[in-house]
């Protein structure tokens, strides 16, 4: 890949973060002046948002948006950032769905607050404490994303061709969500509800839609360009989120900031695990539903549920579906709606989506 690219892609990286910086700083100042009690909350989100995070979302929109033939002002740069804070409303409460304890090597939210409420001897059920803490502070970021686009300084007329994009985005992301916590509560497993569950909470949110965003921020789109853009963004945000739930299981926590086989542990049925499910023997099957979802899994039971899902072959399949999927998208970067500029950012985006380890 374009060693230019990556360049290009890091300064992007590192302006966001510094217009991320700013606004939760100011936001911070804010809360603080209603209660000095609020502090924590400004903390903990400014921490959450700033500590780490790979940016895929504003750099998607900025490839989008160079993929138009335009460059970038820094009130393009602040639009863009504040698409890293609808990740973290979704990331929060997804945690909190998921009984996640950890995010990035660090306790999610609601475990952060339901430590501080016994470290700090309060009154009151600590875990209902920490789970209410974190609805409200996903919350709060999923305001603070719409304040940081509507106050990013760019024009009225960009602000009117982005937002039912950004609309379209979230309501799609919280469809998304809500498919993946009825999908729990399913007797059977299936490929085709897994993969729309794939596409709808993670795809087209993480890439399709931000693609969309920076476009149309361009003022330049078209409807070519955003069909475009969407031939390449829709097979590689799935790829991008066969490559998760490879990583939800076979993952180096280390590296992904999560136990080994959390995914496991949360019973998340994911198309890895119906692509498991399709292949295993009733025996297979029995076994796995006597692992599979169980709170207290240890590492033995991990390891057994790694080893169904790789001689069962569904490993394999899903990693030649991410391959599949990956080729497909590249495919479509050399119609010529997109310019050559754009062409080389999402090839880049392309490698770093689905070929990542964390």
């Amino acid at each position: 890949m374009s060693s230019l690219a990556k360049s290009e892609l890091q300064e992007i990286r590192d302006a966001v973060d510094i217009e991320l910086g700013s606004f939760l700083t100011q936001q911070g100042r804010y809360l603080d002046a209603i209660s000095g009690d609020l502090k924590p909350v400004s903390q903990a989100l400014t921490s959450f948002v700033l500590d780490s995070g790979k940016r895929l979302r504003p750099l998607f929109a900025y490839s989008g948006f160079v993929s138009a033939g335009e460059e970038l002002s820094a009130p393009d740069i602040k639009a863009i950032a504040s698409l890293e804070l609808l990740q973290a409303c979704a990331l929060i409460h997804d945690d909190l769905m998921d009984g996640s304890d950890t995010r990035r090597g660090k306790p999610s939210i609601h475990r952060h607050f339901e430590s501080m409420h016994v470290q700090d001897e309060l009154e009151g059920f600590a875990p209902a404490y920490g789970l209410a803490a974190a609805v409200l502070l996903g919350d709060l970021a999923l305001v603070w994303s719409n304040q940081m686009l509507s106050e990013s300084g760019i024009s009225q007329q960009q602000l009117r061709d982005v937002q039912p994009f950004n609309d379209e985005m979230r309501v799609e992301l919280m469809a998304g969500q809500f498919l993946d916590i009825h999908e729990q509560t399913q007797k059977n497993t299936d490929l085709e509800r897994s993969m729309k569950i794939a596409r709808y909470k993670s795809g087209k949110y993480t890439i399709e839609r931000p693609l969309h965003i920076g476009a149309a921020l361009s003022q330049k789109h078209s409807p070519a360009l955003m069909s475009a853009l969407s031939a390449y963004g829709l097979p590689l945000g799935e790829a991008f989120q066969y490559r998760d739930d490879l990583l939800g299981v076979f993952g180096d926590p280390s590296l992904t900031g999560k136990p080994a086989g959390d995914d496991l542990r949360e019973g998340k049925r994911t198309v890895l695990i119906a692509l498991t499910d399709a292949r295993s023997t009733e025996a297979m099957r029995q076994i796995s539903r006597t692992y599979f979802g169980a709170q207290d899994l240890d590492e033995t039971g991990v390891s057994i549920l790694q080893e169904m899902i790789v001689s069962s072959g569904a490993k394999d399949a899903l990693e030649a579906m991410i391959d599949t999927l990956t080729d497909e998208s590249l495919s479509n970067i050399e119609r010529p709606e997109i310019s050559e500029q754009g062409r080389d950012v999402l090839a880049e985006l392309a490698n770093i989506a689905t070929k990542r380890n964390a």
